[in-house]
């Protein structure tokens, strides 16, 4: 019954639990246990005070009796083309960051570009209160920053083709991570994500933060409905480079606070 209604209800997006790329971080540690863990955020630098105080927050609870559907939202349309791309360990997720044009997604008449895509695990957005394995975070921005993520969930099972692509240099990121070399780029070369361009039938939508720090509020997500799988493995190459505190870097639930989640839904005899 829960596969059939994450299925059904929830996403298969950066899309942005959204985490952040690197250069979105600021110099002031923070971690995902211990004294520096999500609820002392707010508190660790006064750049960070939306964490505590900021009333549209993410990650948040994708309820199936919350969900309000909207006539009126388009189609997400996604044509990412292949792109040279590095992987780095960013310390508190594994990235990948892109060299030059990727892809736009238009929402509201405005684009948004691809800058980067990361992975948490477990999911940070939950369905009907569930976890997952794993969320992707695809990162857009305009020109005048504005941010939009698209996520994708994953449950356990086949091997996720993106990360199939790219398993050598994830085990070559752990080996450097572990011979204690830092700052760690691993070039992947032309990455194509055309696993990605998939059209979707339903996906969520509601504006909420980035779930690391700064936690800067205005962030459109953008959550694929149909949950993806990643393997065993691929679960454990993702978790291998970071460090102990952070190998779970999913933020807590953030209350909704009377946002309204929305959903477009493909008509079935389109």
């Amino acid at each position: 019954m829960m596969a059939s209604w994450i299925y059904f209800s929830i996403f298969s997006i950066t899309v942005f639990a959204l985490s952040t790329s690197a250069n979105e971080h600021s110099k002031v540690e923070f971690g995902y246990t211990g004294p520096n863990g999500p609820k002392k955020w707010g508190s660790l630098s006064p750049k960070y005070e939306a964490c505590s105080k900021g009333k549209a927050q993410s990650p948040v609870n994708i309820a199936k009796a919350g969900v309000v559907r909207n006539k009126k939202l388009k189609p997400l349309k996604r044509h990412y083309i292949p792109t040279n791309a590095s992987l780095i360990n960013n310390k508190y997720n594994i990235e990948v960051q892109f060299e030059g044009k990727v892809g736009d997604i238009n929402i509201n008449g405005k684009n948004y570009s691809l800058k980067q895509l990361h992975w948490h695990s477990p999911s940070e957005h939950r369905a009907n209160g569930h976890k997952l394995a794993a969320e992707l975070h695809l990162v857009h921005h305009t020109e005048d920053d504005n941010i939009a993520v698209v996520a994708i969930l994953y449950k356990l099972g086949a091997p996720n083709p993106l990360l199939s692509k790219i398993e050598d240099k994830l085990i070559k990121l752990g080996k450097e991570t572990h011979a204690g070399n830092k700052n760690v780029t691993i070039v992947l070369g032309t990455l194509d994500l055309k696993e990605l361009n998939r059209r979707s039938r339903r996906y969520y939508r509601y504006v909420g933060s980035l779930t690391t720090p700064p936690c800067k509020e205005g962030v459109i997500w953008n959550i694929i409905s149909k949950v993806r799988t990643i393997s065993k493995k691929q679960l454990k190459l993702l978790k291998a480079p970071l460090n102990q505190e952070n190998k779970k870097n999913a933020r807590p639930i953030q209350p909704l606070n009377g946002r309204k989640i929305q959903t477009y839904h493909k008509p079935s005899h389109v």
